[in-house]
């Protein structure tokens, strides 16, 4: 019988650690780290929203146009402030002081209000024009700023991870194992065994 030799193999154990602030965390164990935000958070909706978003945003900026979301917003809420804002001047303004003074008749004050639903028409006429040809450039600083905010959120995962590695690392353990290996004499039976067991398939 040969004789054998003994060798040992070392192993580094992590240690199990979580590393977590308000907005994530990270977790690292001896199977690896797995990093993420914290439910509920502004850092994590901003992520899911840009995952979810940033096709149609894409397109938003690539070929502008009036039936998009954040236009149509802004569309109604320009009519809406200038409907109730002009006629209020009209009213407080013009209207209300003639009738005091009964030197207004109601057909012209009819007419009066119908000048101004013409004139807003055409003012918002103009604020559409403006609108669809800055919108390019409204949707170009939407991507920047939902960009900047969802690296800020990479960047504290990658921040975080490193921080969990680190601290799994200083607080790791060294397994040595011992296995003990054969010379040539005790191989060879072996393979012989081998062949005979297997000579059937080669």
């Amino acid at each position: 019988m040969g004789s054998k030799s003994n060798s040992t193999t070392s192993k580094t154990v992590y240690s199990d650690t979580t590393t977590s602030n308000p907005y994530a965390y990270s977790r690292t164990n001896n199977s690896g780290t797995v990093s993420g935000f914290q439910d509920n958070t502004a850092l994590n909706s901003v992520y899911n929203f840009v995952n979810k978003s940033i096709d149609s945003l894409l397109d938003e900026y690539l070929t502008p146009n009036l039936n998009s979301a954040t236009n149509q917003a802004k569309i109604n809420s320009f009519a809406k402030n200038l409907n109730v804002q002009t006629k209020r001047s009209l009213e407080n303004n013009i209207i209300s002081p003639l009738s005091a003074r009964n030197m207004i008749r109601s057909s012209q004050a009819a007419d009066l209000y119908k000048n101004l639903v013409n004139q807003n028409v055409l003012s918002t006429a103009d604020y559409i024009g403006n609108l669809i040809s800055d919108s390019q450039n409204n949707t170009a600083q939407m991507l920047s700023n939902l960009l900047s905010y969802y690296m800020l959120g990479a960047n504290l995962l990658n921040n975080m991870q490193g921080h969990s590695l680190s601290a799994s690392s200083g607080n790791s353990t060294r397994t040595n194992t011992a296995s003990s290996g054969s010379f040539a004499n005790d191989i060879i039976p072996m393979a012989i065994s081998s062949i005979t067991k297997y000579g059937s398939a080669l």
